[in-house]
């Protein structure tokens, strides 16, 4: 995966992404993580990856200082248009080379978006720098399952899907970074198809 291979892929689906990411499955563990996040006006709210702004419809957006980034114009313009009366900042950028100063905002929420990018653990280094300390990252996508194997099914179909600008191997426990004590993990859930998809909320601690 690279990111103009992913911008192709993103124009290209970026009619039907709601379709299948905002229904089903996919919009009922958007609510259960989102809803139970503690928002407030007085925070600031980074969203990386914001795609068509599905997550921006389940919360109370018109109270919060949000700001949204997407690398995609396209899936970015129709997050634009569907909060085209908002106060949401909508900016195109890379979520691999934000450029945010340091400790700027209170809660950094990545849904599917650390296994589309071609590197990881740089994104994962980014929304770190940028949170405040105290802060949280709300992490919600597909991981490979900790301490196992992928199994052969998914040995042979990750570089196929990985044309399709996503992959279903990385581990999150090669993402966050060793020994760091200034991250801790709170919360690390399954939230569906057997634990494929997680619940991940990780506090920057002093």
């Amino acid at each position: 995966m690279n990111n103009s291979w992913n911008k192709v892929i993103y124009k290209i689906v970026s009619p039907i992404y709601d379709k299948f990411f905002n229904s089903g499955i996919f919009l009922n563990a958007r609510k259960q993580i989102l809803q139970s996040i503690p928002f407030s006006g007085e925070q600031k709210i980074l969203f990386v990856g914001v795609g068509t702004g599905a997550d921006l419809e389940l919360i109370n957006y018109s109270d919060l200082d949000i700001t949204a980034i997407d690398y995609s114009p396209n899936m970015l313009g129709k997050a634009k248009t569907k909060f085209k009366d908002s106060t949401i900042k909508f900016l195109e950028m890379d979520a691999q080379n934000m450029v945010f100063e340091d400790e700027l905002f209170d809660y950094v929420v990545a849904s599917l978006i650390l296994s589309v990018v071609p590197d990881a653990n740089k994104c994962f280094q980014e929304i770190s720098r940028v949170l405040k300390h105290e802060g949280k990252i709300i992490i919600f996508d597909k991981f490979a399952p900790k301490n196992k194997k992928l199994s052969l099914p998914k040995v042979l179909l990750r570089p196929i899907i990985s044309v399709l600008g996503t992959d279903i191997g990385r581990s999150f426990e090669d993402i966050i970074p060793k020994n760091n004590k200034s991250l801790k993990v709170e919360e690390d859930s399954p939230v569906m198809m057997n634990g494929m998809y997680r619940k991940i909320i990780i506090a920057k601690i002093h």
